[in-house]
């Protein structure tokens, strides 16, 4: 029986969205994607939400009236990138091919698609932050990083107050600092932190979870290369000459709008690929982040000076 390339997509598809959502460090960011409308291509519609404020009560009249309005705002996923992958017709046949293509296409996004967005959406954070004043620079040290953090999440609760979660992103070269800071035992504790139908442990502090990103995910700007330029292996992503280090982004946690789309992943059989006796695999995935207008308050970002 031939093999229905089309239901092991759909298949592949699945897992692989529900990968990146339970293996990035900025999975749950996707969660406040659950109102967005997508149908398709590299375009989303954002729900916006306009509300009078509140009025003075009138014995005679009654209420004031008030005005909603909801609308949706269409947003472009800047980020459209992709690869195709083809496994020689000898190396692999009918009854191996789930096995084999799955493995391949799990490793690829482990290994190559997961750093890249999460490296985009943090710098993408970083030039939100930047762009409505919502960013510092400090150098960490033992002596004075709880006090720091400490301050830059207070000065968001101040405006967001307490009944809000807010989640602390960090490298992990400033975690393991903080890790070793004097009076760390007294206030950082252990739990759990749900992402996807993954549940991690975490470290928090002040109520507030610490999510550990690897460092080189964790930088102000990065150049996304063509896959093309230099030969076929020169694809992915590298930090800029200019790119700072990011200590922490604290952020409200439903601040961050992420979306990622895998297109239809295609596969084609041997005897339907034209260019090689080979299964042929084709990936492709739409993604981008964003912070709504009345939302950046929620949002700080610390890079090392």
């Amino acid at each position: 029986m031939a093999i229905n390339t089309i239901e092991y997509a759909k298949i592949f598809t699945d897992a692989l969205d529900a990968q990146l959502v339970e293996g990035s460090t900025t999975g749950w960011m996707e969660a406040n994607a659950g109102q967005v409308k997508y149908q398709g291509g590299d375009e989303v519609k954002i729900p916006k939400i306009v509300l009078s404020g509140m009025g003075d009560y009138d014995r005679d009249t009654g209420f004031a009236q008030g005005s909603v309005t909801l609308s949706y705002e269409t947003r472009k996923l800047s980020q459209d990138r992709g690869r195709t992958f083809q496994i020689d017709a000898a190396d692999v046949d009918e009854t191996n091919f789930a096995l084999v293509a799955g493995n391949i296409m799990g490793e690829f996004q482990r290994t190559k698609v997961i750093p890249e967005i999460d490296a985009y959406r943090y710098s993408r954070l970083f030039a939100i932050a930047t762009e409505k004043s919502r960013v510092g620079t400090y150098t960490p040290a033992k002596d004075t990083i709880f006090e720091k953090l400490l301050s830059d999440i207070t000065a968001i609760r101040d405006v967001v107050g307490d009944g809000r979660e807010i989640i602390v992103t960090m490298s992990a070269f400033t975690a393991n600092m903080l890790d070793m800071a004097k009076g760390g035992s007294n206030i950082i504790e252990s739990g759990e932190f749900k992402q996807g139908n993954a549940v991690i442990k975490v470290r928090s502090i002040d109520g507030c979870p610490i999510i550990r990103v690897p460092s080189l995910r964790f930088k102000t700007e990065y150049e996304f290369l063509d896959g093309v330029s230099g030969g076929k292996e020169n694809g992915g992503f590298n930090a800029t000459e200019g790119a700072k280090d990011i200590n922490w982004i604290i952020a409200v946690k439903d601040v961050p709008v992420a979306v990622s789309k895998t297109d239809v992943t295609r596969i084609f059989d041997p005897m339907t690929n034209q260019k090689a006796n080979a299964w042929k695999i084709d990936y492709r995935k739409y993604h981008d982040i964003w912070v709504m207008d009345n939302a950046t308050e929620g949002l700080w970002v610390s890079t090392k000076e």
